[in-house]
C-alpha cells in the first residue's frame, strides 16, 4: 500500500510554535484555538495556509452518533491475545526519533517494547515513562519513552464509522491522540483527522480536528468537549466519516461536524484512504510543562472498530 511511504511528522511551518502556545493558554482559559493534532505529521515542507473557504458547522447537540445502519464491522481488534500488540493489525512509528519528533515534543517512541506498549487483561496500554534508552541506536536524547502504534502500510479507509474505546492518561504533559492521516504521504494535503485529542494540562477537555490544505494549524476545523472523567472512565471516542461530512462524537454524543463544502481538494481531501494512528505524546508546543512526578501514564483502550457501509 501507498501508506508505507507515508513519514509521519509534520514540520512546523513558520508562527506554528506560537499558535500552539496559543492554543495551551486558550484550552486552561475553556476556549479552544485549533493548531493540529496528534504529535505532529508530513516530512515534506508545507506552504502557508490558504484562506480557509466554509466555516465548520455545529453539531447539533446531543444528537447521537452510532454505527450507521446499513454499516457492517470491516477492521476491528478487541485485544484479546496478551503480549506485544498484534504485528498483522499494527507497526510502529519510530522514524523521528534520532532527529527528534516535531512540535518540539520530548518523547522516544519505542518499538516492540512491552514497556510501552503491551495487550493485558483485554486492553491495549500504551505508557509514557521517564526514562532515557540511551542504548538504542536511533535515540535522540530523549529522557521519555512512549509508544505510536498505527496501521501504515497494514490497513486504511475511505470512509466509515470509527470508534475506538478508551481511558486517557491525566498528567500535566501527556498528549494523547487517536487520529487518521492520508497514504499518499503528503501533509496537509492528504489531510488528516483528529478523532480525539486531549492535553494533561486540561484533562477534562477532549477535542476533534480537521487538517487539509486549506485549514491547518491555526485555521484547521475543530470542536471540543467536556468529559469529566475521561481520565478514569472508558469512553468511545467516534467519528463517520461520509463523502458529506465527517462528524466527531463520544459515547454517541455528536459535537462537532465538518461538512465538505465541494470546493475541491485543498478543502476536502477526504475521499482517500486514511490510516489510523495512536499515541502519547510528551510536552511540546501542545502538552507543555512536563510534570515528572507523574510517570508512569498509561492510555488504555479496550477496543478499535471500524464499520463500513455495505454495497
Amino acid at each position: 500500500m501507498t501508506a508505507q511511504t507515508q513519514r509521519s511528522g509534520r514540520r512546523p511551518v513558520a508562527g506554528l510554535t506560537a499558535c500552539w502556545r496559543a492554543m495551551v493558554a486558550a484550552s486552561l482559559l475553556g476556549s479552544l484555538v485549533a493548531c493540529g493534532g496528534g504529535g505532529g505529521a508530513a516530512s515534506e515542507a508545507v506552504a502557508p495556509p490558504a484562506p480557509a473557504t466554509t466555516p465548520a458547522a455545529p453539531a447539533t447537540p446531543g444528537a447521537s452518533l452510532g454505527v450507521p445502519a446499513g454499516y457492517e464491522l470491516v477492521w476491528s481488534d478487541e485485544f484479546d491475545q496478551p503480549g506485544l500488540p498484534d504485528a498483522s493489525r499494527w507497526d510502529y512509528d519510530t522514524d523521528r526519533n534520532r532527529l527528534g519528533w516535531y512540535n518540539n515534543e520530548r518523547q522516544y517512541y519505542a518499538r516492540g517494547r512491552a514497556e510501552n506498549a503491551v495487550v493485558s487483561g483485554g486492553q491495549l496500554l500504551i505508557t509514557a515513562r521517564k526514562e532515557s534508552l540511551s542504548s538504542a541506536a536511533d535515540w535522540g536524547g530523549q529522557a521519555y519513552t512512549s509508544a505510536r502504534l498505527l496501521t501504515r502500510g497494514k490497513a486504511a479507509w475511505t470512509y466509515g464509522f470509527f470508534e475506538v474505546r478508551a481511558k486517557l492518561p491525566c498528567g500535566i504533559g501527556t498528549w494523547p491522540a487517536i487520529w487518521t492521516l492520508g497514504t499518499g504521504g503528503r501533509w496537509p494535503q492528504d489531510g488528516e483527522i483528529d478523532i480525539m485529542e486531549q492535553v494533561g494540562s486540561n484533562p477534562s477537555r477532549v477535542f476533534g480536528t480537521v487538517h487539509t490544505q486549506a485549514g491547518f494549524a491555526g485555521n484547521s476545523r475543530s470542536g471540543a468537549l467536556q468529559i469529566t472523567d475521561a481520565c478514569t472512565a472508558f469512553h468511545n471516542y467516534q467519528m463517520t466519516w461520509t463523502a458529506d461530512a465527517i462528524e466527531f462524537a463520544v459515547d454517541g454524543v455528536t459535537y462537532h461536524r465538518y461538512p465538505n463544502p465541494r470546493t475541491g481538494a485543498a478543502a476536502w481531501p477526504f475521499d482517500a484512504p486514511q490510516y489510523l494512528l495512536l499515541n502519547i505524546a510528551i510536552g511540546g508546543d501542545l502538552g507543555g510543562p512536563v510534570d515528572d512526578r507523574i510517570f508512569p501514564v498509561t492510555m488504555a483502550i479496550e477496543h478499535v472498530r471500524i464499520y463500513r457501509k455495505t454495497p
